[in-house]
């Protein structure tokens, strides 16, 4: 603990005190500018800024900014920028704006840039992409070579189908788009700002602004059908 100090002098007494602690009395601790560092792996060539926690991860030439915390990941050639989080994660060759979250189980693909208030949530991967501010990838779903607007919903299950087997191909959408659960975005596709895509629906086709997409069969219910199989089942 240290007291409250004013004077140029005592801050700079200060500064010199936390840095020789943490130099001389915690030698297993990353030497940077940083004092509350609780590093358990290996980080190699990073940079990394002031009041950050870094628990049970590996970071390979990292740009790492002030207020973030990373638990049991691994970064290689990442940025991530200030106040962000990163939760059981793999992260390559990607830049992580402000305020964002990471994690847990997410994996972020080189040549990805994820914008200031993102959600990125379990089991989802991102690949080639550019994730627009306050967007929602809140878990499992895949995106790849995506261009995603701002204030964008993407919903559980959601897969952005780039590949033809010859060709990757892009997607774009615009800001405020809302793609329900379990749909599926065939590139090349373009979605304007403000599509509204219906859970289950597999979309091929462009839209225009505020356009409401739904694509999947047509329920049909057979009344009483489901005895035979249940008394099928208890013989």
């Amino acid at each position: 603990h240290f007291t409250k100090l004013n004077s140029q002098s005592q801050l700079k007494f200060q500064y010199f005190l936390k840095n020789f602690i943490f130099y001389i009395l915690q030698p297993f601790t990353i030497r940077h500018k940083i004092f509350t560092h609780t590093i358990k792996r290996t980080m190699e060539k990073n940079q990394v800024g002031v009041n950050c926690t870094i628990i049970n991860s590996k970071l390979t030439n990292c740009r790492i900014g002030d207020n973030v915390k990373i638990e049991n990941s691994i970064l290689e050639n990442c940025i991530i920028s200030d106040f962000c989080s990163v939760l059981q994660s793999n992260l390559e060759g990607c830049e992580i704006l402000k305020n964002t979250s990471i994690g847990p189980f997410a994996r972020i693909r080189p040549e990805t840039i994820i914008s200031e208030n993102v959600r990125i949530g379990n089991f989802v991967e991102i690949k080639n992409s550019v994730i627009g501010e306050n967007t929602k990838i809140n878990h499992l779903a895949y995106v790849g070579d995506a261009e995603i607007g701002s204030n964008c919903n993407i919903g559980c299950g959601v897969v952005f189908a780039n590949f033809d087997g010859k060709t990757k191909h892009k997607t774009v959408l615009g800001e405020g788009c809302f793609i329900g659960s379990n749909s599926n975005l065939i590139a090349p596709l373009t979605l304007a700002q403000h599509t509204f895509v219906a859970c289950g629906s597999t979309v091929t086709d462009n839209t225009e602004e505020f356009d409401f997409v739904i694509s999947r069969a047509r329920q049909t219910t057979k009344k009483g059908y489901a005895k035979r199989y249940f008394v099928e089942k208890e013989r």
